[in-house]
Parts: C-alpha cells; sequence; structure tokens
C-alpha cells in the first residue's frame, strides 16, 4: 500500500519566491545551490544557497522566455526558451543562440529540459496554442558539435525528463496525456527505443509535470492540481504519495549535502485571487525531507 500524508515525510516552506510557474529545478552540488525559473515571467530565473536558518537568495533577469535549462560544466546555462536553445552567461547577461528546430511552427515552443549522464541535453516542445494537441516532440543537444536530433514526436506536451541509476531508461511527462512515459535507453549513443507508459495519472490526482529519479530508481512526479508529489517504484507502482499545503507543485530535484531534500516549485498560475490568500504559500520553493538519498544533478557539458 502506498505511503499517504505526510507521516515520514516532512513539508517544508524554503523560500516565498511567489512565481506565476515555479519550474526546472537543478541542484549544483559543487556550489550547494538550488537554481530555478518562473516560466510565467518575462524571464525571470533564481538562485539559492541554503545556509543554517536561512539561505541565500539572487533573482535574475534572463531577458529571454526560459522554459528549462540546465547548469553548463563550463559555467552558466544551456537554456530551452520559448525562442528556442540558447546559452545564457548570468555573469554578464550574454545570450547566445543555438538552434530553434520549431521555428517554422510559430504555435510549438519548447517546453521543459534537462542533461543526461553524459553531458547532453535534451529539452521537449508542446503546442502553446491547445497544449491537449500531439504538437510537441523531444530534441538532444549535444555538447561536442552543438547537433540538434529529433528524437521522438506524438507528444501532448513534452515535460519532465529523468534518467534510471543504471541510465538503462530514460523517463518523459507527456504532460497533456496525463501518462509518464518509459525509453530504453542507451547512454553511449544517447538513442531511445521502445516508448511505453510507466504511469497514467487519474484526473482527480493532478497533471503530471517535472520528475526525478532518485538513487533507488524510484520515480517523483510534481503533479498540477492534485496538491501532491507523488513517488512510483521502477515497475510503475506508486509508492508514497506527499501531500502538499499548495495545490500546484510543479517540479523538484535532490539536493542537500547528502541529496536527501527534494526542492519543489510550485505556481499561482491560474488561482483566483481568493485562492491565493487562501494558499500564500503558492508559488514558493518547499523541501521535502525525505530520507532517501537522490542522484548528483547532471550538467551540460559543451
Amino acid at each position: 500500500m502506498a505511503k499517504q500524508g505526510n507521516e515520514l515525510d516532512l513539508v517544508e516552506h524554503v523560500f516565498a519566491s511567489q512565481d506565476e510557474i515555479g519550474e526546472s529545478p537543478r541542484w549544483d552540488a559543487g556550489a550547494q545551490v538550488i537554481y530555478w525559473a518562473d516560466i510565467g515571467a518575462a524571464g525571470r530565473a533564481h538562485s539559492f544557497k541554503p545556509v543554517p536558518g536561512g539561505g541565500e537568495h539572487r533573482a535574475y533577469d534572463v531577458g529571454l522566455p526560459v522554459t528549462g535549462w540546465a547548469v553548463r560544466e563550463s559555467g552558466g546555462f544551456v537554456l530551452a526558451t520559448k525562442k528556442g536553445l540558447y546559452f545564457w552567461d548570468p555573469a554578464t547577461g550574454a545570450h547566445r543562440f543555438i538552434n530553434d528546430p520549431e521555428a517554422g511552427k510559430p504555435t510549438v515552443r519548447f517546453n521543459d529540459g534537462s542533461a543526461d549522464r553524459v553531458g547532453r541535453f535534451w529539452a521537449g516542445s508542446t503546442n502553446e496554442a491547445d497544449q491537449n494537441l500531439r504538437d510537441g516532440s523531444l530534441y538532444r543537444l549535444d555538447p561536442d558539435d552543438l547537433s540538434v536530433h529529433h528524437m521522438d514526436s506524438d507528444l501532448a506536451c513534452s515535460n519532465g525528463l529523468g534518467w534510471s541509476p543504471d541510465n538503462r531508461t530514460m523517463y518523459l511527462t507527456g504532460q497533456f496525456a496525463w501518462e509518464i512515459y518509459a525509453y530504453d535507453f542507451d547512454l553511449a549513443s544517447g538513442t531511445i527505443a521502445n516508448r511505453r507508459i510507466f504511469a497514467t495519472i487519474p484526473r482527480e490526482d493532478g497533471l503530471p509535470d517535472g520528475l526525478t529519479v532518485d538513487s533507488e530508481g524510484g520515480v517523483w512526479s510534481a503533479q498540477w492540481g492534485g496538491w501532491r508529489v507523488t513517488r512510483y517504484d521502477p515497475t510503475g507502482k506508486i509508492e508514497r504519495i506527499v501531500r502538499f499545503p499548495v495545490p500546484n507543485p510543479t517540479s523538484c530535484v535532490f539536493g542537500g549535502k547528502d541529496l536527501t531534500e527534494l526542492y519543489v516549485t510550485t505556481a499561482w498560475f491560474l488561482l483566483s485571487d481568493e485562492g491565493r490568500r487562501a494558499q500564500p504559500g503558492s508559488g514558493d520553493l518547499w523541501r521535502v525531507h525525505t530520507g532517501i538519498k537522490g542522484l548528483p544533478e547532471p550538467k551540460f557539458r559543451g
């Protein structure tokens, strides 16, 4: 039976960022800093370094409508944006355009993105005019030559990405299909095959959004409108449900010195004024003390 409630998991309010749509949290283990973006605003991003009793916060104007990202090994970030793929240096504010394989489709734009464990960047797309349409695709950006490869299509809003501890399975959220997919994954070649449904989310449980994978192979899915983050075991069975005091968890990543703290971004988008007053922590950064060790967040090697 799945564990429910917070009898084993402490949900803690971390920082009042008040993001319209907080997304794409990335933990930099070397710097002990979490980064995340507000994809509902015009390119706002955050960094937060936890310290005893609080933390050190910085806000950034990215200058692009960022929707997903990864930290670069060489410094800065690789971005998925509504205008294509870019590099961004927060120290200087400089951007460098890479590619936009969806440029010929005016209503299709990039959504979430993550780096795999050899430093490639994966990013998916969605039809912004109607995200229920299966117009989304999945792309891979290679670090050596910055080539972009089309990897899959027929996605109703490509969203959260993650990889199993043994690198043999890749997970991808088909958000508006209410499904999480699993693929056979070849780490050396960066190829995927045999897409299948890993989990189907009942509508009353919330819309599946960002995800992450822990060291035991558990898949943690933030579920918009469900007031919850759900952990699935490697077979796709619900292992536990972490209840939240806000309705819209959006994504999650493991952080902290021992990688047992699950940081969760949230959103106030689509809440009424009354709803925002009733759930004032909507749009803030939260943390769950899981007792389960996560995996280091990969960086883009280019």
